[in-house]
């Protein structure tokens, strides 16, 4: 699961989960910055969090939620294990949390610097060490 921000197209909270629970999605809202508005599908697990004091508003279709589906399928895109139709990736779940983690940090910083130098878009690879 991620929450990302849609001025930036920053990730700014992301979770390692095989199932999407109510108290999953509290975790994360608990844990990361808060935002004005929220925009999630239709799914249950979304509906039964507090956004306070942001607003919900969950959609039947997926016209507001543009800017986390173009990050989950970055996600896809770049790292292999998370690919739908391959069998080939790790099932460590530490292994995952590891590179989602290295995956987001690369991601926002080459988010930021296509904010300032809308121009140049550089390759992932370039941010993904301090």
């Amino acid at each position: 699961m991620t929450f990302v921000d849609r001025a930036t197209r920053c990730i700014l909270a992301w979770l390692v989960s095989y199932r999407r629970r109510g108290y999953e999605v509290q975790e994360m809202l608990a844990n990361s910055v808060q935002g004005h508005d929220y925009y999630s599908d239709d799914y249950d697990a979304y509906k039964t969090a507090l956004y306070s004091p942001g607003i919900h508003y969950p959609m039947k279709d997926k016209s507001e939620t543009y800017s986390v589906e173009g990050a989950n399928a970055d996600l896809r895109h770049y790292l292999a294990r998370l690919r739908r139709r391959s069998r080939c990736f790790s099932r460590c779940e530490h292994a995952l949390r590891n590179t989602v983690k290295l995956f987001v940090f690369a991601y926002n910083q080459r988010q930021l610097f296509k904010l300032r130098f809308p121009k140049y878009n550089p390759p992932l690879m370039d941010f993904s060490t301090p």
